[in-house]
């Protein structure tokens, strides 16, 4: 019934190695039922797989299949598993169900790309790699799958590399990543080190016995596994990645943000929920990383012009969220929030890419306006992503984020100020979300009139995808009522069995559910705040953003310039580094290093031409060589027999 776990994974790594290899040749509709093709009977072999657990008893539904052995040295032994339960089935379900929406997305938007089959080769591996981390089920093949979608996004996001601009986005995600994964590395050796095992199931059954809560040894493993989690899923300090990653195409934007590499952080932390738990300051140190993120994103996203990096910055945020939810022990919603925000924030990313298209490629909100009427399909959608996102009762948004905050208010892990940031971050990202919708859907169009001549609804193989994700976009939060809005939380109970069966309790609650309806009240109306907020500005009074930015000139270029983290990390750490660099070659390798080697040269070649003198090639010398040869030797043993 399980047996073909292991083909979840390998119908995109055959769609990758088919266009790869033969893609030039089989012409790009072959190349695009190939690449959607085999990422479809992923999702279709993920519905499967879910569907049989959910036939299975509650407690268990825990499936490991072992493909082959894969490394034996010692008492080192790792195979190539995969692990199957309700956290890696929602993964599974996300990736191959969104991707697929993607990649059918992308068959429209890079139609006229020259490097067609290239693109979807490259997406079918980020899709692969993605898969192989989450189905893992130990942290060496979890590694792989890691260190794979980094690739991926390295290829991606500079797939147009013959722009600057994107080749230098991808090695600064590239090796930004490289930082916070040799922390993860780190972290496996010591799992490895103190568990004697890499498996899953043998180290988080055997961490209570051999982990203290609250020592340093497990608050060393987790903190390096955060490490890792701060530069996948961009966290401070290691956040500076994803904004340039904007410059890859649009549909690769929408993969990495909602379906793939920025969400394998929180996974990470959600699958090993049970070392955390035994480190009570690594969860403080998640939940406050996340929550300052959260806002600090945010805030930089109030201002930014380019619609991608506005979506960006939200991305940065709403992943903040996710940490927030884990470092307050609540793992379940921290996935709850992971998954549809998926669905919105794919949509969002999409959306924008069509609105991309319909401009001939323009990403400037002061160069958009009026575009509702031109594209309705993609203003329609747009607008449920936006209403999912600042949290309108009834969406997907509003179940997952008020969830978040009710958690970090209640858990006995959490904080009153931690609930304080998130309401004032969902606030926030209420109105820069209607600042874009209205800036690039309303008033006045401030195109120039050679693009309006151009500006066309985008092909269905784009409309679908959008209408597809705006449908989830809406209902996505019904499988994770609350308890308090009569629901029974079916989503989180489901993702329940894989923490109690870690020897887990749910967390409840001891505050009177008026205390949830309060705050929950108090969410919704700084969301319709942040709304009329953005209204007022943009649409009303369209003349006072200008006015306030002028006014208050220095914090609004402190935003618009990202609080100059980039310019602060090229200060101290680029630039004396490239001078240390440069140091190294031009004194130590090329004086030192080259010194020594030219040196032994040059010693050599003066030596060997002292010595050709002696073969000068006339018979006489060469006599009166052996001659005085023959004497001293005679001389030598006269004297020694005397």
């Amino acid at each position: 019934m399980f047996n073909y776990i292991w083909l979840v994974p390998l119908f995109p790594l055959l769609g990758f190695l088919i266009n790869i290899l033969l893609g030039k040749r089989i012409g790009k509709s072959l190349v695009s039922w190939v690449a959607c093709g085999t990422v479809g009977l992923s999702f279709v072999a993920s519905l499967r797989l879910l569907l049989n657990l959910l036939n299975l008893p509650a407690g268990e539904r825990l499936v490991e299949k072992v493909v082959f052995p894969w490394i034996t040295s010692g008492s080192f032994k790792v195979d190539v598993g995969f692990q199957l339960d309700p956290l890696s089935t929602v993964m599974i379900l996300v990736v191959s169900g969104v991707g697929f929406l993607i990649h059918i997305y992308s068959i429209g938007y890079m139609a006229k790309d020259p490097y067609y089959s290239r693109y979807f080769a490259y997406l079918n591996l980020f899709t692969f790699s993605m898969l192989t981390l989450v189905l893992a089920n130990n942290f060496l093949l979890m590694y792989v799958g890691w260190e794979a979608v980094g690739l991926c996004s390295y290829l991606l996001i500079g797939f147009w590399f013959e722009n600057k601009s994107a080749a230098d986005a991808g090695k600064k995600a590239f090796i930004v990543n490289r930082i916070g994964d040799f922390g993860f590395s780190l972290g496996i050796f010591l799992i490895f080190w103190t568990f004697g095992s890499l498996n899953f199931s043998q180290v988080f059954s055997s961490a209570p016995n051999i982990l203290t809560a609250g020592e340093s040894l497990a608050t060393a493993i987790t903190l390096l596994l955060f490490m890792g989690a701060t530069g996948k899923s961009a966290q401070i300090p290691l956040y500076v990645w994803l904004p340039d990653a904007m410059e890859g195409p649009t549909p690769v934007s929408a993969l990495i943000h909602a379906a793939t590499m920025v969400t394998a952080g929180v996974y990470m932390v959600a699958r090993c929920n049970v070392l955390y738990l035994l480190a009570p300051i690594s969860l403080s140190v998640v939940a406050i990383i996340g929550i300052v993120t959260a806002i600090y994103a945010a805030s930089i996203a109030l201002v930014q012009r380019d619609i991608k990096r506005v979506l960006a910055y939200s991305t940065i945020s709403q992943l903040g969220y996710m940490f927030l939810a884990c470092g307050v022990g609540a793992f379940a919603t921290g996935i709850f929030h992971l998954m549809t925000h998926a669905f919105f924030k794919a949509l969002l990313f999409l959306g924008a890419g069509s609105v991309i298209h319909a401009l001939s490629g323009e990403q400037d909100l002061m160069k958009m306006g009026g575009l509702r009427r031109n594209i309705p399909t993609t203003f329609w959608t747009f607008l449920a992503g936006t209403l999912a996102i600042a949290g309108i009762p009834g969406l997907s948004g509003f179940f997952s984020k008020d969830e978040i905050l009710w958690e970090s208010f209640s858990s006995p892990f959490g904080h009153t100020l931690f609930w304080v940031i998130g309401f004032i971050t969902a606030g926030m990202t209420a109105f820069y979300m209607f600042r874009l919708l209205n800036l690039t859907f309303f008033g006045q169009p401030r195109y120039d009139s050679e693009t309006g001549k151009h500006i066309h609804e985008s092909p269905k193989s784009m409309t679908i995808p959008l209408i597809l994700l705006a449908i989830l976009s809406v209902i996505g939060g019904y499988v994770g009522i609350p308890h308090s809005l009569g629901g029974s939380n079916s989503f989180n109970q489901f993702l329940s069995e894989v923490f109690t069966r870690q020897h887990q309790t749910e967390i409840v609650s001891h505050y009177p559910l008026s205390v949830e309806y309060y705050l929950m009240g108090a969410s919704i109306v700084i969301v319709l705040i942040g709304i009329f907020l953005a209204i007022y500005f943009y649409i009303k009074n369209p003349q006072l953003p200008r006015q306030l930015s002028e006014k208050f000139r220095t914090f609004h270029t402190l935003l618009l310039n990202k609080y100059y983290v980039d310019e602060i990390y090229s200060a101290i750490v680029v630039r004396p580094l490239i001078k240390l660099a440069t140091f190294l070659w031009q004194v130590f390798d090329v004086r030192i290093i080259d010194g020594m080697a030219n040196g032994s040269a040059y010693l050599t070649q003066w030596l060997s031409g002292k010595a050709r003198r002696l073969q000068s090639g006339y018979f006489r010398n060469y006599a009166l060589s052996f001659l005085l040869g023959v004497i001293i030797i005679l001389g030598y043993l006269i004297l020694k027999l005397r």
